[in-house]
């Protein structure tokens, strides 16, 4: 690498400001610095789009290692499980759930929705206390409950 101290970075800025003068050399020091700058993100892009290249050339080389040992591991499954219904149809000839033999349970039946109704809130006490001690157990509207307290007309006869 280069070794410059500062005796010879010293030594520079006297020539440059000799050859270039006092009125000049602000400028160009600012111009020589934006070019440098410019050169060290350009090289640091290069950079780090190669690493990004190699690290996408590693992942691909990863992903086809991965799907090939994905596949070596479908396929003795599905070679084992292959293996297993053979075993299994010689070992229990003549067992077929569809002639009704014993050593199968019946199908589970099917599932029958309870019918309640979530939205509506109901409380702990039986309907059968309720029934016993009066309790009301539906809601009446205004008119209804108007209709159930007006006195009775008394009819003579």
């Amino acid at each position: 690498m280069l070794d410059i101290g500062v005796t010879k970075l010293a030594i520079i800025g006297g020539i440059a400001l000799v050859v270039i003068g006092p009125e000049r050399l602000p400028g160009l020091a600012r111009t020589i610095g934006t070019m440098l700058g410019r050169a060290q993100r350009y090289v640091a892009d290069v950079k780090a789009e190669v690493g990004r290249s190699m690290e996408l050339d590693e992942l691909k080389k990863m992903k086809d290692t991965f799907q090939a040992a994905a596949s070596e591991v479908e396929q003795t499954v599905q070679t084992s499980a292959a293996d297993f219904e053979n075993s299994w149809t010689q070992t229990t000839p003549g067992l077929d759930p569809a002639q009704g033999n014993s050593l199968y349970a019946p199908p589970a039946p099917q599932y029958k929705h309870p019918g309640k109704n979530w939205r509506l809130k109901t409380g702990a006490t039986p309907q059968w206390y309720k029934a016993r001690a009066g309790t009301r157990t539906r809601a009446l509207s205004g008119a209804a409950r108007v209709a159930r307290f007006r006195p009775q007309k008394i009819t003579q006869s």
